[in-house]
């Protein structure tokens, strides 16, 4: 192998996603609040998509 030339490594990208949307919810207080909009979440009444990604991010690991 040459002075020049590199062995290749292999990295772990780990891409991190963050999805967001702001749902109205009627309630008595913020707790009921909070667990009628996982309530919903969790039913699939409330269904995030692609065109909500508010940011993208990249963490790189340690290779070996």
């Amino acid at each position: 192998m040459s002075k020049n030339a590199t062995a290749a490594k292999t990295f772990h990208i780990e891409i991190v996603e963050t999805l967001s949307q702001i749902v109205e919810i009627i309630a008595e207080d913020e707790q009921t609040a909070l667990l009628k909009a996982q309530e919903l979440y969790s039913n699939e009444e409330v269904v995030l998509y692609a065109d909500d990604c508010i940011d993208t991010k990249y963490n790189i690991f340690k290779y070996e």
